[in-house]
């Protein structure tokens, strides 16, 4: 029986692999200090031999489960594609429909699985998503609310454990998905040793790392309107404003960026203003005052309110 079974297919991105080996690792090695069973795991593939992952590194694996284990938990690591087109392109390959069949029978069959970045299409693939709240990479966020409009996609969240399914967002979310996975099984203590054994932040936001910029995914409509609000700064430019400029209504507009980001034209707005406020707090002297002023708030507490929200940060924080 094991805890976890690792599920690699080629050309999964390296780092997600390694960091899920190298913390059940650690957590094997200090699980024995702590009093605690150590985790037990396997790592399988749909490829016969060694795995080439994105990097060309290679990777020995056993082949997919026959049996099903409800007991386990599948974790698939991070695709190693990073825009829609591409990871359309990786779930048409030949490799996929057997994948897609063992995650369905794993569930059916009690199993739960997680899953992080671009992998979350895989079960969206797979047909797990409806009904779901899921997050995942924060910039692929609107294509996969496209493609699963059935479910919920909260691409501020780090993790989101809606069972049976565990997501996780962008590339190195991976460590906080394996983290909460290990303290879900095995209770805090273990993982707490992890994280600093390994150096490791406890995060539950992705909001502090989005730029807005690459929200926009080649969308003109969303490159227009993000350069549109950070130009009219310090003015606030209001959504109605914001569909006038483009020639929309704002039920239109409102439609369309909800569908290329997973959100709405407000929550656009204050994803430039924000994003505006900590580069002037990182790399300038300003007084919050002046940089709320900046960014379009008079109320300096209106901002502090805001990113206490969307980063998890105080302004002084962020300095």
């Amino acid at each position: 029986m094991h805890d976890f079974t690792v599920i690699v297919l080629p050309g999964a991105f390296a780092s997600s692999v390694a960091l899920t080996l190298d913390i059940l690792t650690t957590a094997a090695t200090l699980a024995p200090r702590l009093g605690l069973p150590v985790p037990r795991w396997q790592v399988c593939s749909p490829a016969r031999g060694a795995v080439r992952l994105g990097t060309h590194l290679q990777l020995r694996a056993a082949p997919m489960p026959r049996v099903a284990d409800a007991q386990a938990c599948w974790i698939v690591p991070g695709l190693g594609v990073e825009d829609p087109d591409t990871i359309a392109q990786r779930l048409g390959e030949p490799d996929i429909p057997g994948v897609v069949r063992a995650l369905r029978a794993h569930v059916a069959a009690g199993g739960h699985v997680a899953a992080s970045c671009a992998s979350v299409f895989l079960l969206q693939a797979a047909g797990l998503l409806t009904g779901r709240s899921v997050t995942t990479t924060w910039w692929l966020a609107g294509a996969l609310q496209r493609q699963a409009p059935e479910c919920r996609v909260d691409p501020d969240r780090m993790v989101i454990d809606d069972a049976p399914l565990i997501t996780a967002g962008a590339a190195l979310g991976h460590t906080d998905l394996m983290l909460y996975l290990l303290r879900q099984r095995f209770g805090p203590a273990l993982p707490d040793a992890v994280a600093r054994a390994l150096l490791l932040d406890r995060r539950q936001l992705q909001s502090p790392f989005m730029v807005p910029a690459m929200m926009a995914q080649g969308n003109a409509l969303i490159a227009s309107l993000t350069a549109h609000i950070e130009a009219t700064l310090p003015a606030t430019v209001s959504v109605g404003a914001l569909a006038a400029h483009v020639g929309m209504s704002t039920r239109t507009l409102s439609r369309q960026v909800g569908k290329a980001t997973g959100q709405g034209p407000l929550h656009l707005i204050r994803s430039v203003q924000l994003n505006q406020a900590r580069t002037l707090l990182e790399n300038s002297r300003y007084s919050v005052e002046t940089v709320a002023e900046r960014v379009g708030y008079r109320d300096p507490t209106a901002l502090r309110r805001l990113m206490r929200k969307r980063l998890n940060a105080t302004p002084r924080q962020l300095r």
